[in-house]
């Protein structure tokens, strides 16, 4: 993930429900800690995350097969501060995280297709 530019783990496990940890994040000239929690995890299957540093909302990893292939979807569900503009910053947020998410999914896929 591009945007990631560290993680701390928080808790004393390092998977699993309950694991929270602090991600270090940048976006352009937007520098920010997203702290979060595993709220689901099931290996192979799914993981679910819950965003409660300065952007919340939830987020959820899938894999299933698919075809001869594996289908992998990315959901996520944030909401802004008002500090980084509440719902208009949502809007402009949500654009630029998309691109930026999109570039992540490429990545992986490559790393993952070779």
């Amino acid at each position: 993930m591009q945007d990631a530019v560290s993680i701390t783990f928080r808790s004393e496990s390092r998977e699993g429900v309950g694991t929270t940890f602090d991600c270090a994040t940048r976006v352009g000239p937007l520098r920010l800690t997203d702290r979060m929690e595993v709220t689901e995890w099931r290996p192979g299957e799914s993981i679910g995350i819950r965003h409660a540093g300065a952007v919340t909302g939830a987020g959820r990893f899938t894999i299933r097969p698919e075809g001869a292939g594996t289908r992998f979807t990315w959901d996520e569900e944030l909401t802004f501060p008002w500090r980084l503009g509440g719902p208009l910053g949502a809007v402009v947020g949500g654009r630029l995280l998309r691109l930026v998410w999109q570039r992540n999914l490429r990545t992986f896929r490559r790393r993952f297709a070779a």
